[in-house]
């Protein structure tokens, strides 16, 4: 039952920190509003033209497929770790998950997914 109490007291003090800091932030935070924090930036420069353009929805595309075969790769990684012991049918599963990958690959190259411009 102490343990539970003790569990109970640090979560109140972590409570009580996160409140107080917040308070000290609120507190000492410079406020005001001035047109030159009112304007767009990016990276410290001002903006050149227009603020909101749209993109062109293969930069989106050419994204999304890095996220694909970057989350591939870190599945395959604890499967290196353990090739020895997953033996023949691990080398088929991974065999069919690369197929798959692959397969999209072709189908993304051939629909121009990978042309940057």
């Amino acid at each position: 039952m102490f343990d539970y109490f003790l569990i109970l007291v640090f979560t109140g003090v972590a409570a009580a920190m996160v409140g107080v800091v917040l308070l000290i932030a609120r507190v000492i935070a410079p406020r005001g509003w001035s047109r030159s924090k009112g304007r767009p930036y990016e990276c410290g420069v001002g903006t050149i033209g227009p603020t909101w353009i749209r993109f062109n929805v293969g930069y989106y595309l050419f994204a999304l497929l890095f996220l694909v075969f970057d989350v591939e790769a870190a599945f395959l990684y604890p499967w290196a770790l353990v090739f020895r012991e997953v033996g023949l049918t691990g080398l088929i599963e991974v065999g069919i998950f690369v197929l798959v990958l692959i397969v999209g690959l072709a189908y993304a190259w051939r629909k121009g997914a990978l042309e940057w411009v």
